[in-house]
């Protein structure tokens, strides 16, 4: 995991978002010829301020795992990260940079499906992104690691999706304690797979983490809907 994750099939490019360029790399998953991807992922990354960008290893790690069930992933770089214009907004401007991404991400089929998935600070921008997509749009998957409930007002996972969505938090966080991500979990019901030991960064763990994501994508939600 020490270098960045790319394939012969990946792309980095630039969008134009709300406040100019938005960086971006699209990693495609390697599948037969005739056979179309399952659909677009895309992945929001921790922090900028503290140093959270799109390369940031979970982030890499959610994105193999995608590829790795089939689907496209598309990771970018929030305002003021890397070649992605403006500056950090406590989460207002880097929603509308997410939402931004994923209606780029379905501009050429509006019905092909969406999953999304965020890392920390990205995970507290992707349930307000569900929220304002609405029930127009609703994520075939969601997938929440270390999710920033410490510091933010992570939006309340809609209950028609909680069998699509996969919560993973490291037991010894010491970033987002473990109680506050069960705080924000217990009022829904929603369940959360603690990983034992984990840590926020998920050090020395993140094979288990991808195992973790692919186990739930591959998984028939309609079997235990």
């Amino acid at each position: 995991m020490g270098s960045n994750f790319v394939n012969a099939q990946s792309r980095r490019f630039t969008i134009q978002g709300p406040v100019g360029a938005i960086e971006a790399v699209e990693d495609l998953p390697s599948l037969p010829a005739g056979v179309a991807p399952r659909g677009v992922a895309v992945i929001a990354h921790p922090h900028p301020l503290f140093a959270g960008t799109m390369d940031n290893k979970v982030v890499q790690t959610l994105a193999r795992a995608f590829v790795q069930c089939g689907w496209r992933a598309v990771r970018f770089n929030f305002r003021g990260v890397g070649a992605t214009d403006g500056i950090h907004d406590a989460g207002r401007g880097e929603l509308q940079d997410l939402l931004a991404v994923i209606d780029y991400a379905s501009a050429q089929d509006a019905a092909v499906p969406l999953a999304l998935a965020g890392f920390s600070f990205g995970s507290f921008v992707v349930s307000h992104a569900v929220e304002a997509l609405g029930p127009q749009r609703v994520p075939q998957q969601l997938v929440l690691i270390g999710t920033a409930a410490t510091r933010f007002d992570v939006a309340t996972v809609p209950q028609d999706l909680h069998t699509r969505t996969l919560v993973v938090h490291g037991e010894l966080d010491d970033t987002v304690p473990l109680a506050d991500v069960m705080n924000w979990a217990r009022p829904q019901t929603l369940p959360v797979t603690v990983v034992p030991g984990g840590s926020h960064f998920f050090h020395g763990q993140l094979p288990l983490l991808r195992g973790l994501v692919v186990r739930h994508l591959m998984a028939d939600p309609e079997r235990i809907s």
